[in-house]
């Protein structure tokens, strides 16, 4: 199988020989990582935050953008299919990194997990990457440092001039869209925690509508979660039939039908203490190869005109 990050660096490359058009920009911290701002002191956009979700994906994922509607609003939605959903979201788009250190916060997703391969879902695949450039996509309000892309470098094996550091706040037009692009992702994830091997996940297509950009972090995240959790589709086509399918949606969770800023309110916004199984698409479709087609799941537009402020 081909490098994730060689695939990644490959986009991260556009993204800089195009940063005026894409409304991005990227500058060199003194110890010679490479930051681009996808969001932080500059717009951002639609295109850059599709171009941010095939990089997270390592380009084996296809993004798309097109105009819907919610309630008495035409809102934007993003899909996102992938043939290859154990690599693409699993190994590479998952928001599985912590980046923190003494001056810096953020969440990281990306190839660049797929260096270090600490996570489980790497010995469920089978899968570790090698090669000497790599990407982190971090979530994030803060510029990121030199301690910070240090981390990178010193986990994933590389010198710091060889980290590439793509960073935007959720409350950002990117940050919208690369968080709607995580309805796939997140169907994915929560069949594998459910027991089902990810290897026998065959294609995957998600869809979820993009939240208006609010004024705050805490807001924008409680937005982007709730336009997956109540608003996001996922149809999966898988090779074995499995007596779990039907606790894939978020509506198989016990605190399902509150919005998300209600629950990590209550929770201290403790991300760690909120029930795993919330995180998931509201409604989703399993085919099974030469078998039955399952329909789990409702959407819930009320929930989700009132979280968006339409």
């Amino acid at each position: 199988m081909e490098s994730l990050n060689r695939m990644a660096i490959e986009l991260v490359d556009e993204a800089l020989d195009y940063a005026e058009e894409l409304n991005v920009g990227g500058y060199d911290l003194a110890n010679d990582a490479t930051v681009l701002d996808f969001g932080l002191e500059f717009d951002g956009g639609v295109e850059a935050g599709l171009l941010l979700t095939e990089i997270q994906t390592a380009g084996m994922a296809t993004p798309s953008y097109e105009l819907g509607e919610l309630g008495d609003a035409s809102i934007p939605y993003v899909e996102l299919s992938t043939d290859q959903p154990a690599l693409s979201l699993l190994c590479s788009q998952k928001a599985g990194w912590e980046l923190t250190t003494e001056d810096f916060e953020g969440l990281g997703s990306g190839p660049a997990r797929a260096l270090v391969a600490e996570e489980a879902e790497f010995r469920q695949i089978g899968y570790t990457d090698a090669f000497d450039l790599t990407a982190l996509a971090v979530e994030t309000d803060e510029e990121p440092t030199e301690a910070a892309a240090q981390q990178v470098a010193d986990m994933a094996e590389v010198e710091p001039s060889s980290v590439f550091l793509l960073a935007y706040p959720t409350a950002s037009l990117v940050g919208s869209v690369t968080n709607a692009a995580r309805a796939a992702e997140l169907a994915t994830f929560r069949l594998s925690e459910l027991g089902y091997d990810p290897l026998d996940i065959v294609s995957v297509t998600g869809r979820a509508p993009v939240a208006p950009v609010a004024d705050d972090e805490q807001t924008a995240i409680a937005r982007t979660t709730d336009a997956i959790a109540y608003g996001g589709r996922a149809h999966i086509t898988v090779r074995e039939d499995a007596d779990i399918f039907d606790s894939v949606p978020s509506t198989a969770a016990e605190d399902h039908g509150r919005p998300f800023g209600a629950v990590f309110d209550d929770l201290d916004w403790e991300f760690d203490e909120v029930p795993s199984d919330l995180f998931a698409p509201a409604t989703v479709t399993i085919d099974v190869l030469g078998g039955p087609t399952y329909v789990h799941g409702e959407t819930n537009e009320e929930l989700l005109v009132e979280s968006f402020g339409l």
